[in-house]
């Protein structure tokens, strides 16, 4: 991957083509690190943090049901002389069932959180790749690549900083924004007769 990446740097400073545009960086060719992207840019912030509040909503969920779990298996422990063997060994094989079937059940739910982050981590690129291509087309340059598959460049065509800078004006925390709300509207009041007000009079009948 390296290999490539440096061929592809090198070919590409050597094309009479690529060398005759003037970019706004000073090179047609511009590095970008995609992690720093994801981590200080305030729609990649987002993501974490939704991942991480989901991540620690689990796991506590998880020490809950492991505590319980275990209070449980105490208790099972504590009836084991009072009881005959084969009513013993039906309630811990019970017991023993429910244990599995809740570690698969937060097995799987772990699962779901990591593909999430997956996906998440996807999402965010390519909502980005649009910034990115705007932002790659006013500086000149030709071709973004991943700062990790470069063994030596100069700084000066690093553009992370720009892309987060872009990203946050743009993007925002790419969360959906919610409308505002009507305020709503004051009930009527009531009349309210003054104090000692004389009561009115009751109707006479005709």
């Amino acid at each position: 991957m390296r290999a490539w990446a440096i061929g592809l740097v090198l070919a590409l400073l050597s094309s009479p083509v690529v060398a005759q545009v003037p970019t706004l960086s000073g090179s047609p060719v511009v590095t970008l690190d995609q992690d720093r992207l994801f981590a200080e840019s305030k729609f990649g912030r987002s993501v974490l943090a939704r991942n991480e509040s989901e991540e620690a909503a689990l796991a506590a969920e998880n020490r809950k049901l492991e505590a319980a779990l275990e209070a449980e298996e105490r208790s099972l422990t504590d009836l084991r002389t009072r009881m005959e063997p084969p009513e013993f060994r039906k309630l811990a094989d019970e017991f023993d069932l429910r244990v599995e079937d809740v570690r698969r059940a937060q097995d799987a739910r772990f699962r779901t959180l990591a593909r999430q982050r997956e996906e998440d981590r996807k999402k965010f690129i390519e909502t980005a790749l649009p910034v990115l291509g705007r932002l790659m087309g006013e500086m000149g340059a030709v071709v973004i690549l991943d700062r990790s598959a470069i063994v030596l460049s100069f700084d000066r065509i690093d553009i992370t900083d720009d892309a987060i800078a872009r990203l946050d004006v743009e993007l925002g925390d790419g969360l959906p924004v919610e409308p505002p709300q009507p305020e709503p509207e004051p009930s009527p009041e009531r009349p309210v007769a003054p104090e000692n007000a004389p009561a009115p009079a009751a109707p006479t009948e005709p």
